[in-house]
């Protein structure tokens, strides 16, 4: 199943799972093992292909939580949703937490940092079977705000990219198990954001799936009046993921899967007539 879904020609729709009390978009709601579970279940439904499961917030600010307390939260879950079918990937700069998660039946090991926040990772990956879901990071939760400085910001975070394909290979990870993220609002601001966005074909030309994580993000927030609640941000975070999409993004990282299924239904509709 996984290879298909890394050759699929639709895009693919990674619904997220977080299992944090301080996620920035639904910090809490989903920290007990059931409600998890009900709720990638739910994502299933609505027409998910893969379930992101994370255990520890990255936001910007963000507080560390002990390995143990992350892998406690997610691994069971990844264990239930495997048996019961389901695609699923851990999100995590944790290598403990990676190779916990793979065992209980991740397919996917979505680390933001690409690598640089655990040093263990890359060997990690390279020791497994997972594909490697690979993101642009400086700095970490505390500090990427004041690192959000580019000259030209899709060639650095292209060439930054190229870097982590790079340390990659040479722990042996082969190039089919390789995603690259642009990582939208890690060390970002919303121009930079925007024009990533805009130049993902550029990325596309590093010669790997991209996937593309706008959903609810703060950059978003800004097309909204101020003080607009959490889920008036689906709605242009579907339309983003359709042109990300349009633009050959491989998937797109979402909390509405229903309404982001509906945008690529336009996208598929829209190509098919012309």
């Amino acid at each position: 199943m996984t290879e298909q879904l890394l050759t699929a020609e639709r895009a693919v729709i990674m619904g997220i799972v977080n299992m944090t009390v301080d996620s920035f978009s639904d910090g809490g709601k989903f920290v007990d093992h059931d409600r998890a579970v009900a709720h990638a279940l739910d994502l299933v439904s609505a027409g998910a292909d893969i379930i992101d499961v994370g255990g520890e917030s990255t936001r910007p600010g963000a507080t560390r939580v002990p390995h143990e307390v992350e892998r406690a939260r997610v691994v069971p879950v990844i264990a239930e949703l495997s048996s019961r079918g389901v695609a699923v990937s851990v999100d995590t700069l944790n290598a403990s937490t990676a190779q916990a998660a793979v065992e209980a039946g991740a397919r996917f090991v979505n680390d933001v940092s690409g690598g640089l926040a655990d040093e263990q990772m890359l060997r990690t990956v390279a020791q497994s079977t997972a594909v490697y879901i690979a993101g642009h990071w400086r700095g970490t939760p505390a500090t990427m705000n004041s690192m959000a400085t580019y000259d030209d910001v899709v060639g650095e975070v292209s060439a930054e990219l190229a870097q982590r394909v790079d340390a990659l290979r040479a722990a042996g990870v082969s190039n089919e198990r390789i995603v690259l993220d642009p990582g939208l609002g890690f060390a970002k601001t919303s121009v930079h954001n925007w024009l990533l966005l805009t130049h993902l074909n550029e990325l596309r030309e590093l010669g790997f799936p991209v996937l593309v994580g706008a959903s609810r993000k703060r950059f978003i927030a800004e097309l909204l009046p101020e003080g607009a609640p959490m889920h008036d941000r689906d709605l242009p975070s579907a339309l983003v993921a359709a042109r990300a999409v349009a633009a050959g993004a491989w998937g797109v990282r979402v909390h509405d899967v229903r309404a982001t299924r509906l945008a690529l239904a336009v996208n598929e509709a829209w190509k098919a007539a012309s």
